[in-house]
C-alpha cells in the first residue's frame, strides 16, 4: 500500500467515515482542518484529500467501522508503515491480531503475521507489542529470522 492508494481509499469514503461519525459536513470540515467547501469537494469526487487530512481522519475515526474496514483495526500502524518506510522498534502493545491478522511464522513468542485488509506485515513479541512492521514480504521474514537469532544468542 503507498500513500496515494490510501489517499484515494479515504477520499473515496470520506462521506461514509462523517455520516457514520454523525457530523455535518460544517462540524467534520472544521474537525479535520478543512474548508467545507473543499469537504465537499471531496466528498463528491471531484477531490482527494491532501495527506495531512487523511492522517487526521484515520487517527481521529480509527475506530469506525469504516476506517476499519479499509485499514484494519490499527489504520495508524498502516500509516506510519508508510510514511517510515517500515518501522523496527518496539512500540505500542496490540491485541495480539486475533482478527485482523493471519499468522506467518511463530517461534519462541514471537510471531510474524500479516495483515488481511492492507496486507503489511508485522512481528509482535510474547506480550503482544510490536516491533517491526513493512509492507515487503521478505524484509519482514529476514527480520523475524534475526529476532529469533537474537534472542537464540541470549540464553
Amino acid at each position: 500500500m503507498t500513500r496515494d492508494e490510501i489517499i484515494l481509499k479515504v477520499s473515496e469514503k470520506m462521506r461514509l467515515i462523517r455520516t457514520e461519525a454523525g457530523y455535518t459536513q460544517d462540524k467534520m470540515a472544521e474537525i479535520v482542518g478543512v474548508s467545507k467547501k473543499t469537504l465537499v469537494q471531496i466528498e463528491k469526487g471531484r477531490a482527494n484529500a491532501g495527506w495531512s487530512t487523511v492522517v487526521a481522519v484515520c487517527a481521529l475515526f480509527r475506530e469506525t467501522e469504516t476506517v476499519r474496514f479499509l485499514f484494519g483495526n490499527e489504520p495508524l500502524e498502516v500509516i506510519e508503515t508508510v510514511v517510515r518506510e517500515g518501522i523496527d522498534f518496539r512500540k505500542e502493545k496490540t491485541l495480539g491480531g486475533k482478527i485482523w491478522w493471519k499468522e506467518i511464522q511463530n517461534k519462541s513468542g514471537y510471531v510474524l503475521q500479516q495483515n488481511i485488509i492492507s496486507q503489511h506485515y508485522r512481528i509482535i513479541d510474547e506480550e503482544h507489542f510490536r516491533i517491526y512492521s513493512s509492507f515487503d514480504e521478505t524484509s519482514a521474514r529476514e527480520r523475524f529470522a534475526e529476532v529469533i537469532e537474537e534472542l537464540q544468542h541470549q540464553y
